[in-house]
């Protein structure tokens, strides 16, 4: 996997950094050469070592175990998400926006101004993807994951009220296929066709935009 170094080096802090994309985004960061420090409920699920690598033990929806880790950070990335969650296995949640909110708060705190969420393509129909794609968007994934999805919009409003200089990531089905760097994106409205898109490239769009103002306060769509 071939990463173009970054001109500028970043602290930035990924949370949930143990999952699909977060850990893509945490190795990735560092093959670009920034600092990373990965927030995680558990640091023997990151298995991982590196000179710019601080791995710290919170929990986001704890006030009083994460809020110091925010100091001195340049962005923040957050890649949470329902551990065990899928589409046969919804439960009630608020950790997105609880997380989101307490993410804000911290950032507030600390006078950072940068962060990145992650959302998903299905919580709107669009009206560019194929008829049974629509279909099964509105019919079947809407509804078996009505929980996720449910906080996951309240997620999204809560970043959407707020001053900070946001970008909300909302990717299709993804897989564990590798990092490609050939995607299309879609800037504050539907993206044609938008099916896939492997984790790994979701990560890249991220590092490689961390300062891409164009983005600021905008929602992406993201997909092969």
């Amino acid at each position: 996997m071939q990463i173009i170094l970054a001109e500028n080096q970043y602290n930035l802090l990924i949370i949930g950094a143990n999952g699909g994309i977060g850990r893509q985004c945490v190795e990735q960061a560092l093959q670009a050469g920034h600092k990373v420090t990965a927030l995680v409920r558990n640091p023997a699920n990151l298995p991982l070592t590196h000179l710019n690598l601080t791995i710290v033990k919170g929990d986001i929806t704890i006030s009083g175990t994460y809020e110091k880790y925010f100091a001195a950070q340049d962005a923040v990335i957050s890649a949470l998400g329902v551990s065990g969650a899928n589409l046969f296995n919804d439960k009630p949640t608020t950790l997105y926006s609880q997380g989101a909110s307490n993410i804000l708060q911290a950032m507030h705190q600390h006078n950072i101004n940068r962060a990145f969420f992650i959302s998903a393509s299905a919580l709107d129909v669009s009206p560019v993807i194929p008829f049974y794609v629509r279909f099964v968007a509105k019919y079947i994934i809407q509804k078996l994951l009505k929980h996720a999805y449910a906080d996951l919009r309240l997620m999204e409003q809560v970043i959407k009220a707020s001053p900070t200089n946001w970008t909300i990531m909302r990717p299709p089905q993804l897989t564990n296929r590798p990092l490609t760097r050939h995607y299309r994106v879609a800037v504050n409205h539907f993206l044609k066709n938008c099916l896939k898109i492997s984790r790994a490239d979701v990560a890249y769009f991220i590092i490689n935009h961390i300062t891409d103002n164009t983005i600021y306060k905008a929602t992406v769509e993201i997909a092969e």
